[in-house]
This record gives C-alpha cells, sequence and structure tokens, in this order.
C-alpha cells in the first residue's frame, strides 16, 4: 500500500498544475475569442454607420489585421517608427548601415 500513497503523492502535484495551467489557458482563448467578436461587431457597426461595405471574412489572421489599413485611405501600412524608405540600389551601395 506505500507503493501507491507515495506514487498518488508524486503525481498530484503534476495533476494538479496541469489542470491551473489548462483552465488558465483556456479562459484566455475564451477571453480572446469573445474580444474577438465584440470587437467585429463594433467594427460592422461603424462601418455601417460610415456607410462602408461590410468587410468579409478574412482566411488568415494577416490578411485581417492589414485590412483595418485598405479602409483608411492616407495611413501608411508601415508602423511609424520603421523610418525612411531606403531604395535597393542604395542597400547596394552600402549607403544604409
Amino acid at each position: 500500500m506505500d507503493f501507491w500513497a507515495a506514487a498518488f503523492w508524486t503525481l498530484l502535484p503534476t495533476v494538479l498544475v496541469s489542470l491551473i495551467f489548462f483552465f488558465v489557458l483556456r479562459s484566455i482563448v475564451r477571453a480572446d475569442r469573445t474580444e474577438r467578436r465584440v470587437y467585429a461587431k463594433v467594427d460592422a457597426e461603424e462601418r455601417a454607420k460610415r456607410g462602408l461595405p461590410p468587410r468579409a471574412a478574412a482566411s488568415t489572421p494577416s490578411e485581417s489585421c492589414s485590412g483595418a489599413q485598405r479602409d483608411r485611405p492616407g495611413v501608411s501600412a508601415r508602423p511609424a517608427s520603421v523610418g525612411h524608405t531606403v531604395s535597393p540600389d542604395q542597400h547596394a551601395r552600402g549607403a544604409v548601415r
């Protein structure tokens, strides 16, 4: 009987930590899914207010991220911290460090 008790107490912390990890990750994924659903609803309402057509469902996550930039003329898809645009021949000449 000592063997089974030792095996139980040995496995118990691993099982408990695994269960806690599972439920924490599950709650994070569910919260993210809910947040995306709410954001899509708000986005659809705002587009309807502005008279824009509904956004097509994106097939990949990268398309959904860049989709907001397509609908805003004059807004660059590049982050502001990128800096200056450099031509390929400037790279070839070594003008860029």
